[in-house]
């Protein structure tokens, strides 16, 4: 019924399966941790930005 599923009897088949598997999932956590610390600066600029404009913003209308 399930002739299309291989399952070696040989168990030193997995090893290049579970070494492309490793350098996969260490990619996608670089990767990830990547994005996080990325993202985490674009927000800190962001904040400095808005609260820069937020300044301004205030010292124009008390000015007027």
């Amino acid at each position: 019924m399930m002739e299309f599923l291989y399952f070696p009897n040989d168990k030193s088949e997995y090893i290049p399966a579970i070494i492309t598997f490793v350098v996969f999932l260490i990619g996608a956590i670089v990767t990830t941790l990547y994005f996080i610390k990325k993202s985490r600066k674009e927000e800190k600029d962001f904040d400095e930005q808005y609260m820069r404009v937020t300044i301004e913003k205030d010292e124009q209308t008390s000015k007027k």
